[in-house]
């Protein structure tokens, strides 16, 4: 299956159509009236679609096992069409536009197998995707393309070249692929001044994003937190809670860490963990999503 650990959960949706067209008017006022030997037809369809849901993943080889919130299924009756709506939703990594599919067309099989003794002409016509919501592709379209990043990676063995960076370049390499622009990328000793240098050198520089990477752990040596938060204007505990919360749910020494995230003027300041894991996983865990950030910045400009 593909590789999902990476992905935020977050609110999926999706709605899903079959058609079953029968043969006659009697077909259509049998089912309504409830008079197919087989039983409520509506009723038995109904409820093999919402088992097909949730046993999606055991049919579709490709398909995660996901925990499967809401499930509706609805009929409209066009003449001797019948339209079945099948919406899921879940709260989760992936979206759930099979498991939608996979009972609306389950519910249409049912239809089929319990009609066929009285009719010979029906069939099973146009299962298809109505529509989806949640995840990233939602807000694709609503982040800045023109925003800029310094990134400063905080460590005395690596700025004295006894080690190479790799946090830096991890986070480089996220921003890049969201086309944020690298206007600086340095490496500082983990030193309150420099740090204070930095942060303020750049917000003076109006860059959007200012990102620190190291000196966030617990050892006497790592001040960046405490270097960063007097200078800021307005900590944002939701970002840094968001980054834990990641973190936490793959391993267990994240809740150690002390990254800190606020606003200095319109600059996003953030101080990440200075491990290549941890840089990773705390820009997987607020990327691109913060970025939206930015959109309240260039709002609250114009009213």
């Amino acid at each position: 299956m593909v590789e999902i650990t990476h992905k935020n959960t977050s609110l999926r949706k999706a709605t899903a159509q079959a058609t079953v067209a029968v043969s006659t008017q009697e077909t259509i006022d049998a089912i309504v009236n409830k008079n197919v030997p087989k039983g409520d037809v509506f009723e038995m369809a109904k409820t093999a679609g919402l088992f097909a849901v949730k046993k999606t993943s055991d049919m579709i080889p490709d398909c995660h096992p996901l925990p499967v919130e809401f499930t509706q299924v609805s009929y409209d009756i066009d003449g001797l069409e019948i339209h079945i709506s099948m919406e899921v939703h879940t709260i989760y990594r992936t979206g759930v536009e099979v498991e939608a599919m996979h009972g609306a067309s389950v519910v249409a099989l049912t239809m089929y197998d319990m009609l066929k003794p009285i009719d010979k002409g029906i069939e099973v016509r146009n299962i298809k995707l109505l529509n989806k919501k949640g995840g990233k592709s939602d807000f694709a379209d609503k982040f800045r393309d023109d925003l800029k990043a310094a990134v400063i990676v905080c460590s005395d063995t690596i700025s004295a070249g006894q080690k190479e960076d790799k946090a830096g370049k991890a986070i480089i390499q996220k921003l890049e692929g969201m086309s944020v622009e690298i206007v600086d990328y340095k490496i500082i000793p983990d030193e309150k001044d420099a740090i204070e240098g930095a942060a303020l050198g750049h917000v003076a520089k109006e860059t959007d994003l200012i990102i620190f990477t190291g000196g966030t752990g617990l050892s006497k040596r790592d001040i960046t937190p405490e270097a960063i938060q007097p200078l800021l204007d307005r900590e944002i505990p939701g970002i840094e809670e968001a980054i834990r919360n990641y973190g936490q749910e793959r391993m267990p020494y994240a809740m150690l860490s002390r990254s800190v995230v606020g606003t200095k003027n319109e600059s996003l300041i953030m101080a990440l963990p200075g491990s290549t894991s941890g840089a990773k996983e705390s820009m997987d865990a607020v990327f691109p999503a913060v970025l939206h950030l930015f959109r309240i910045f260039k709002g609250a400009r114009h009213e």
